[in-house]
């Protein structure tokens, strides 16, 4: 572990759990724990796989990193 004040360590968690927070938690209201975990299941899914980043040349993670192959 780090010392005490460190928050660099953290900033990827941090990003995405805000990301996350702003993008999918504070937009909808939900009926019940499966509904959410659903919604959860899908914004990763979406997160990981279809999301077009621009630092990455415009494309996915995944297929930045099949180019990248």
């Amino acid at each position: 572990m780090s010392r005490k004040g460190n928050c660099l360590d953290n900033a990827c968690a941090e990003n995405f759990f805000g990301l996350l927070k702003t993008e999918l938690l504070y937009l909808q209201e939900f009926t019940s724990v499966e509904h959410f975990i659903s919604e959860l299941t899908e914004y990763i899914d979406w997160y990981n796989n279809k999301r077009i980043k621009l630092k990455l040349d415009g494309l996915s993670p995944v297929d930045y990193r099949h180019k990248a192959a």
